[in-house]
């Protein structure tokens, strides 16, 4: 009798594993191929967005709205014009329930380097609010919030954002908004040093950061904090697989930059898709930026995650030349912040076109994930693109033609590049830098070269 139990069990275990093998992973083709991020205000027309959305071409959006419940009204419109919705969630940064964490757990709240919270010290901006990922109540309080929008019925799936640390390093152009250059690692805007991440890393590698010369050069501190956020990541994934729903996220333009930027290993998630944020117009301003770092998410991010790309909508043809950047190195599908960019009925009918031109060809077998990586120029001094930029810069402050030296290389230091360059013509010198974060250049300065006195 014990024999046969075990050979039924043995029999049923084999059909199970059956079952399952006979169960293919999802491919790009079963999710939407062109997306928008998109805020639902609160008195929003939703039926009148949806129809833009649709009339665009669009047939996925990550949507942020309050509570559950607006999810629970949208989603019939959005699915009416064939619309598959997501819920857009923010889980490190606090938004909707800022106030109401803040009053009732401030210990929850980041430190910096300098041992300044977040509580009472802003980062760059109010709202930044983000949480420690080493305290146990502040991820379970996460995971609750996102168990309660997986419960909504009819929603496809979850896209979170803010799943990271402040910016270490933000974008380059928008250091001028806040009278800032952070071409290397400053205390003020490095985050992760909360008490209890702290505790946690010096009962596993025997001594505090904080006592070293510069916390930023130990590379066992950096993915401590990056292994951190990770693990609340792959827990959300398990809550949100544990609903069948679909796993995404919106992080930094790529693993390696995000991982030295916001301590957002993001290849090391367990995602079903990704829309990695690639805007060209924070960093360099050229489509480069966007070939570049598509490649580059082929070969880092996670193999059983489909990658997207996000993007800036703009209302003209540079949309185009963006998107086809991305569909043509490695990217299966286009996420745009926001639709509301094409503003012309004439941008929209033509995105649409070129939307469902895109879906056919995805269909027929193009746009397979692959990329070359030979394409990848890391190197800006082989980007004609981006050089013929640094020469208009240098010819706004000469006035004139400009006939340039050699590039004399001054420094060179984390991810900067500091070169010096004479112009023949005005006999002026000049500071120019590049900033290779994740090994792309993601940034550049000109300045007139000024001797100390």
């Amino acid at each position: 009798m014990r024999t046969l139990k075990l050979s039924l069990l043995v029999l049923a275990v084999a059909a199970m594993a059956a079952c399952t093998k006979q169960q293919p992973a999802k491919v790009a083709t079963d999710y939407p191929m062109f997306w928008t991020w998109m805020d639902l205000r609160p008195g929003a027309n939703f039926d009148s967005l949806c129809n833009v959305m649709a009339q665009s071409g669009i047939d996925g959006v990550m949507l942020n709205a309050p509570t559950p419940d607006d999810y629970r009204a949208a989603i019939p419109t959005a699915h009416k014009y064939g619309i598959e919705v997501y819920a857009w969630l923010w889980t490190m940064n606090l938004e909707h329930d800022r106030a109401q964490v803040q009053a009732e757990h401030p210990d929850w709240l980041d430190v910096n380097r300098l041992g300044e919270s977040l509580l009472d010290k802003p980062a760059y901006v109010g709202y930044y609010k983000f949480l420690t990922p080493a305290l146990r109540d502040a991820r379970d309080h996460i995971l609750a919030k996102v168990k309660a929008y997986c419960e909504v019925e009819g929603l496809n799936g979850i896209a979170i954002d803010y799943h990271r640390m402040v910016d270490v390093i933000l974008p380059t152009t928008l250091w001028p908004r806040y009278g800032i250059v952070q071409d290397k690692e400053y205390p003020q805007w490095d985050y992760g040093y909360h008490p209890a991440m702290i505790e946690q890393f010096k009962a596993q590698y025997g001594y505090d950061p904080r006592d070293q010369e510069d916390p930023s050069t130990d590379e066992k501190w950096l993915q401590f904090r990056c292994d951190q956020i990770t693990e609340v990541a792959n827990e959300i994934a398990d809550m949100v697989h544990s609903h069948g729903k679909v796993m995404g996220a919106s992080p930094f333009p790529t693993p390696s930059m995000s991982r030295q930027m916001v301590r957002q290993d993001w290849g090391k998630w367990n995602l079903d898709i990704v829309f990695p944020m690639v805007y060209h117009n924070f960093y360099t301003r050229d489509v480069s930026f966007i070939t570049d770092c598509t490649i580059d998410n082929v070969a880092q991010k996670n193999p059983n995650t489909i990658l997207y790309c996000g993007m800036t909508g703009t209302n003209g043809p540079e949309m185009f030349a963006q998107m086809d950047a991305a569909l043509e190195n490695g990217a299966q599908g286009i996420a745009i912040f926001t639709v509301g960019s094409l503003r012309d009925a004439a941008v929209r009918e033509q995105f649409k076109a070129y939307a469902d031109a895109k879906r056919a060809e995805r269909l027929a077998g193009k746009y397979d994930g692959t990329a070359d990586p030979s394409k990848l120029e890391r190197d800006p001094f082989k980007k004609p693109t981006i050089m013929a930029k640094v020469d208009a810069a240098i010819a706004e402050h000469t006035g004139g033609e400009i006939a340039l030296g050699e590039y004399e290389l001054v420094e060179s230091y984390g991810a900067t590049r500091h070169y010096r360059v004479t112009d023949e013509n005005s006999k002026k010198a000049f500071d120019v830098t590049f900033y290779l974060y994740g090994n792309v250049l993601m940034g550049w300065s000109v300045f007139p070269y000024e001797p100390e006195a």
